[in-house]
């Protein structure tokens, strides 16, 4: 059952344009996140849902109910913000059945649905303090508690993590892990610009840039098979490593030169590639390993990451718009000012034409 459709959505202010012809839908149950680059527009699309911002065009529906023109209170809709959005004055109990006795539901269906909610999110020993007495981990948490109560056809969510510290970032997306499997039915829709919260999280994942939708997928599908080479840059982290090249040589395989002075036999025949056509080779921090004999790059390191269980090498190689980076099990005696030979495995390589257009997964 489609829980969200949306059909040639776009928002304008004025002159711009700023979300242009969004076409998605959103099964019930499934958990979608929004990620992309500041003022890619995932906020504005999810305002939009939620029916905080308004619909310049197209048609938007949840349950099969065109909802363009309806108040946000009666979309069915719960979100959850940055900034918790608490009353401070309220206790935990009182923050979390607001929406409720607004909704003059019974003191009976207040106290279950409010049990029932701290119960999934172990809330049961903060129902009568203050916001101010809580952590942060806890603050969101109750703003999570009281969408719960509501009972929401769609969860939203903006960015709930990025007011936390790192450990209590980790300890809240299990919480909202955690949420998502108590609540199989609810669709819930979040926004972030963090990957390993859109990785681990997400069902499916949107991925936007400049108000266009640039591909939808299962997190491992955009991993390994972006669309195009904007995907596969924002997917991933470190980024995927792209290098100019040019196809020397077309049929059952493509053998394409590199600016960088490599040369790669690529597994997969490309109709498209042509013989001297530009392309731009992409292969991920991971898949990159030391040469002892033949390169695929080599250059000059120009910064060492030593993260223990990792050691990040950045190189710089010709034909490369930014610094390679190589992600090297465990430590290396490798140092800045050193020269460095890579090399990475060609099924592991992506290909991309000169307008970003993927040729080959």
């Amino acid at each position: 059952m489609t829980a969200l459709k949306l059909t040639d959505i776009r928002k304008a202010y004025g002159s711009t344009q700023v979300i242009h012809g969004v076409d998605l839908e959103i099964d019930q149950g499934q958990f979608i996140v929004f990620v992309g680059p500041s003022g890619c527009g995932k906020s504005t699309l999810l305002r939009m849902i939620a029916g905080l911002e308004s619909i310049t065009g197209g048609v938007m529906e949840i349950d099969g109910q065109r909802v363009n023109e309806v108040p946000p209170s009666q979309r069915g809709i719960a979100m959850v913000f940055q900034t918790y959005a608490l009353y401070p004055h309220m206790t935990v109990y009182d923050n979390m059945s607001f929406g409720l006795k607004i909704a003059k539901a019974s003191n009976e269906e207040i106290e279950r649905r409010v049990a029932e909610a701290a119960e999934i999110l172990q809330l049961g020993p903060y129902l009568d303090r203050l916001p101010k007495a809580l952590s942060g981990g806890q603050r969101q948490r109750v703003a999570i508690g009281r969408a719960i109560c509501r009972d929401p056809k769609v969860f939203l969510f903006d960015e709930p993590l990025s007011n936390l510290d790192a450990a209590l970032r980790v300890a809240t997306r299990i919480e909202i892990a955690k949420l998502k499997e108590s609540l199989p039915e609810s669709t819930m829709i979040y926004v972030t610009h963090d990957q390993v919260e859109a990785m681990t999280l997400a069902d499916r994942i949107v991925v936007l840039s400049a108000g266009y939708i640039e591909q939808v997928g299962a997190p491992i599908e955009l991993y390994e098979k972006p669309a195009n080479l904007f995907v596969a840059k924002f997917i991933g982290s470190p980024a995927m490593n792209i290098v100019q090249g040019k196809v020397a040589k077309g049929g059952k395989t493509t053998s394409v030169e590199l600016a960088s002075g490599g040369k790669v036999s690529l597994p997969i025949a490309t109709d498209t590639a042509q013989n001297g056509q530009p392309v731009h080779v992409g292969f991920r921090p991971e898949d990159m390993e030391l040469a002892n004999g033949k390169a695929l790059v080599e250059g000059e390191i120009t910064l060492v990451e030593a993260l223990g269980e990792v050691t990040n090498l950045y190189v710089v190689v010709d034909g490369a718009e930014e610094p390679i980076v190589a992600k090297i099990p465990g430590t290396t005696d490798y140092k800045r000012g050193q020269k460095v030979k890579l090399t990475a495995p060609a099924d592991k390589m992506h290909l991309f034409d000169s307008e970003g257009k993927t040729l080959m997964h």
